[in-house]
């Protein structure tokens, strides 16, 4: 069962929203909140929540700043960012702080169902156009371009290791990692945590950031 917390100032949306997921057995609405904080405050009240899905653009504490404060007190929990606009900066900058990915609020309901079991299965839900940019506005050094792999190599990470990132940035999850490589779940966890401690980064999003921002050093 997946529990899912829903975020937004728009009280026909929040009701919308856990009509549409309430119908699906495999996910459970635990609650929905009006604002990043809020959210922050019903999780600390030891809420059963995966996934956060939340609007970009609320009053008191939006989408990016309700991602950071939520992955910094609970980084075991995903967030999927719900925006109608596009906002590619608010949106990257919510990548930047831990967000799995983002959804438009116009799509067919089910694919926001998708949207929340992909991410809760470790893949990533980032557009191609907004991944482009990502490099831009990390701030890619001036240097000679390079593959990734010679790029990567420059932080002391073994081969399966890079591979493992650029599988995380194309949006596998583990169990797709472990099929395409031949190895078990476990293994690809292990491989994803000391790529995590090589790299002091914190989570997935990051490392799929490092990539890109990585592949054109």
């Amino acid at each position: 069962m997946i529990h899912v917390l829903i975020t937004d100032d728009d009280p026909f949306i929040r009701e919308s929203l856990k009509l549409i997921l309430d119908l699906d057995p495999e996910i459970s609405v635990t609650g929905t909140c009006v604002n990043g904080e809020e959210a922050l405050q019903a999780i600390n009240r030891g809420n059963q929540v995966d996934i956060v899905v939340m609007d970009i653009r609320m009053p008191v504490c939006d989408g990016v700043q309700g991602t950071m404060k939520i992955k910094q007190a609970h980084p075991e929990i995903q967030v999927l960012i719900l925006t109608t606009f596009d906002d590619d900066e608010f949106i990257i900058e919510a990548l930047r702080y831990g967000a799995s990915g983002y959804l438009l609020k116009n799509i067919p309901p089910e694919q926001i169902i998708h949207g929340i079991k992909t991410v809760h299965q470790g893949s990533l839900l980032i557009h191609p156009d907004i991944a482009k940019k990502l490099p831009g506005f990390i701030g890619a050094p001036s240097r000679a371009p390079k593959t990734a792999a010679q790029s990567l190599a420059n932080f002391k990470l073994t081969s399966t290791e890079q591979t493992v990132i650029q599988k995380i940035a194309d949006g596998l999850s583990n169990k797709e990692i472990a099929q395409e490589l031949f190895l078990s779940e476990g293994t690809v966890k292990n491989y994803i945590t000391e790529i995590l401690s090589k790299l002091n980064l914190r989570d997935r999003t990051q490392i799929a950031i490092f990539f890109l921002k990585n592949q054109s050093m």
